[in-house]
């Protein structure tokens, strides 16, 4: 990603921590773990692709088992409008492969390359999205055979683990900037709340979208569904004429350019979600490296009342960083890896849930 603005250097500063009683209260399954009442919200993106292929059910139920606040995954919206978890868009070679059109002659095979709106999910479920390893994370297990699941199989399986404080961060991955890859914001939207109303577990969701239109428009259908504003700063289009097409119909400009400010602006918005620094997937020991999220902007959205919780960091020592400056959670393909983090620091960690009985 081209950096297209000057980020100031930063001044780490200790987090704030409040004092540890002596010993953990008896009903802490975990009594070696200090409590502490600062809650730090541990997400596994995509339930933890460093550690099992990408929103697969078994992702999910290992980051269950693991102890994590929050699933973090993505959805889209089939030709027959089915709401399925899947963070492409289009169909990829990488992480997909064609066994054999769904119908003798489908004028749509092979479905590798094609958008998930024109494909419906009888043809989605004929893909093997688990023939490989993806490559760049050695340490996952790979699901072999694994077919894209619906956003219902991982409300179903939440409820299975009884899993009650764990929370669902769910994307609607509306293409702002490409609307016609994927299927019309309104419908989009409403399919996805018509199946988390009906799961019966709404008050664990959290509904977080780039296209900051898709958010006001979940807020009309569920104005109590906690919002959060994801941007990677480029979206913001600071200095361009008028407004981006990701913010909704809000000029960042009129705003300064100021992210706190403009999400500020969305009704039912609780937290942000800025990508971490520049450029992506770097880490503080690159000398040219610069965080997005800095102490301004974490102080600014406090004192609004909102959470800062970046995405995607993997690297221990810049997560470390983060957490130094104040953030109120991290995305991470490795939540093993801050969980380690937490317990070092003596944090409190979230609850690891037991596999359901058969």
């Amino acid at each position: 990603m081209s950096l297209r603005h000057a980020l100031t250097a930063l001044a780490f500063v200790p987090a704030l921590t409040l004092p540890a009683t002596a010993q953990a209260a008896t009903a802490d399954p975990q009594p070696e773990v200090l409590p502490q009442k600062t809650h730090f919200d541990l997400q596994a993106h995509r339930g933890g692709l460093g550690l099992t292929t990408e929103e697969s059910l078994e992702g999910f139920g290992k980051a269950l088992r693991l102890g994590v606040s929050t699933l973090e995954l993505d959805t889209h919206i089939t030709k027959d409008q089915k709401v399925v978890v899947n963070h492409d868009r289009q169909i990829s070679a990488q992480k997909c492969k064609d066994t054999g059109p769904v119908t003798p002659g489908d004028p749509m095979y092979p479905y590798v390359g094609k958008y998930i709106k024109d494909l419906t999910l009888a043809q989605i479920k004929t893909m093997d999205c688990g023939y490989q390893q993806l490559p760049g994370f050695p340490e996952q297990e790979q699901i072999k055979g694994f077919r894209m699941v619906e956003l219902k199989d991982v409300l179903n399986l939440v409820k299975s683990y009884n899993a009650k404080q764990v929370k669902l961060n769910i994307e609607t991955k509306v293409e702002a900037g490409a609307p016609e890859q994927t299927a019309p914001r309104e419908l989009f939207v409403r399919r996805v709340y018509e199946e988390i109303h009906r799961s019966g577990i709404e008050n664990q969701v959290t509904i977080q979208s780039f296209d900051w239109g898709a958010l006001k428009e979940m807020h009309k259908l569920a104005p109590s569904y906690p919002l959060v504003a994801l941007t990677n700063y480029d979206f913001l289009q600071v200095g361009k004429p008028g407004a981006s097409p990701w913010l909704g119909g809000i000029d960042a400009d009129d705003y300064d350019g100021d992210f706190v400010k403009a999400a500020a602006a969305i009704p039912g918005v609780t937290a942000l979600s800025p990508n971490y620094g520049f450029p992506q997937n770097g880490t503080i020991a690159d000398p040219n490296f610069r965080f997005y999220p800095d102490e301004k902007m974490i102080s600014e959205a406090h004192q609004r009342g909102l959470k800062v919780i970046p995405w995607t960091c993997d690297d221990p020592a810049t997560i470390e960083a983060l957490m130094d400056m104040g953030i109120d959670g991290i995305i991470t393909d490795y939540p093993n890896r801050v969980r380690d983090i937490m317990a070092e620091r003596g944090m409190r960690l979230p609850k690891a849930y037991p596999a359901p009985r058969d």
